[in-house]
This record gives C-alpha cells, sequence and structure tokens, in this order.
C-alpha cells in the first residue's frame, strides 16, 4: 500500500476528539522520532520528516491557535511540502544553541548552511536542497536556527540507502560548520521506508 503524500481537511481530526488522544499521539511520536533524528556536530539536529510527523504538526497548530476552519488551509500549505514524495528524505534542521548572544554570533557564520547540507551513501552524495517558501539566510548572511531541506534521490541512490548496513553520512559542506555524522543503522531502516 502506497504512502500518503498530503494531508487533506478530512484527514484531520475535530478539537475536542483530539484534545482526547493528545497525550497518547505525541507519546507516540516522540517514540518513533528516536529513530528518525541525527544529530550532525555540536549544534545542528536533523529531524527526519514524514506524513505522520507533520500529520501531528498541523493538528498542533489548529489546537494551540484554535483558527477554526480559516486556519487549516494556511497549516496544510505549510507542511504538506515537508512530507517525503517517496523519492526524498525531508530533514527540519533546528540549530540548537540556548544561550542568545552565541547563538546570533553562530548563526551570523553560518549564511548558506541550508545550501551546504548533504547525504552521502557509500561514497555516492546527495546534495540538500531548501524548502522554497522563504530565504532561510538573511540578506547580512545570518542563517535561521530552523532549516527545511529536500534530498533528491536518484532510483540507484535509493537502493543503496535501503541495503542493509549501508554507510550513511550526514553533514554540512561549509566553512564555519563542516560537522559529519555517521547514520546509526536503525535510523537508516527507519528512514529507508520513506522511499517508495
Amino acid at each position: 500500500m502506497a504512502m500518503k503524500r498530503q494531508i487533506t481537511p478530512q484527514d484531520l481530526m475535530p478539537l475536542a476528539e483530539y484534545a482526547k488522544v493528545r497525550s497518547d499521539r505525541r507519546a507516540a511520536a516522540v517514540a518513533k522520532k528516536k529513530n528518525r533524528r541525527l544529530e550532525v556536530g555540536p549544534v545542528a539536529t536533523f529531524h527526519f520528516e514524514d506524513y505522520d510527523s507533520m500529520w501531528l504538526q498541523v493538528q498542533e497548530m489548529l489546537y494551540i491557535e484554535k483558527g477554526g476552519e480559516a486556519q487549516i488551509a494556511d497549516e496544510l500549505s505549510a507542511y504538506n511540502p515537508l512530507i517525503p514524495n517517496g523519492r526524498e528524505l525531508v530533514a527540519t534542521v533546528l540549530f540548537e544553541i540556548d544561550d542568545p548572544a552565541r547563538r546570533a554570533a553562530v548563526l551570523a557564520r553560518l549564511g548558506g548552511i541550508e545550501e551546504a547540507a548533504f547525504i552521502r551513501i557509500d561514497g555516492d552524495t546527495v546534495k540538500g536542497v531548501s524548502e522554497a517558501d522563504i530565504d532561510r539566510t538573511s540578506a547580512e548572511g545570518k542563517a535561521s536556527a530552523v532549516q527545511f531541506i529536500h534530498f533528491p534521490f536518484t532510483p540507484a541512490q535509493i537502493a543503496r540507502f535501503r541495503q542493509a548496513g549501508a554507510q550513511v553520512v550526514v553533514g554540512f559542506a561549509h566553512p564555519a560548520y563542516g560537522h559529519m555524522a555517521v547514520m546509526p543503522e536503525a535510523v537508516r531502516a527507519a528512514l529507508a521506508e520513506d522511499f517508495d
């Protein structure tokens, strides 16, 4: 059975029903995310998105903001593009620095980092492509603390990624943040399910 690639208004729960299952849904999402996240370097974390994570995000936004029917279209247009299309992985990348002064200084050096992300499978590189909704680097060269990055794969790259034990490295080819991390096998196996 093909995975769902878009959330429709019919997929969403009424807020009163969602409130009854919210705690359980959030706990299940936290458990699932353990095998869909990867720390790269000292301050970057990749969260690989899927239909379930984006469905929960939309439900949470509706629950918290209580914008009613008028809010639904905006949330769907914001989050549907982050559901992998079957030939890609999609990551929300967070640069997590608690100290505001340090965060500003680090992000000021990371302009263009969204164009420097990559996934390498057994030496074959998939370049990241930034979500095109808005510029994630300011005119002054400051990177956003939150980046949305697509990794479009070829059929051959998908086949290699799916192989148990494939060496997968995630990282940045950026002069101010040249960090990489080897993807654990449990994460690789979970993300392999995102492909058609």
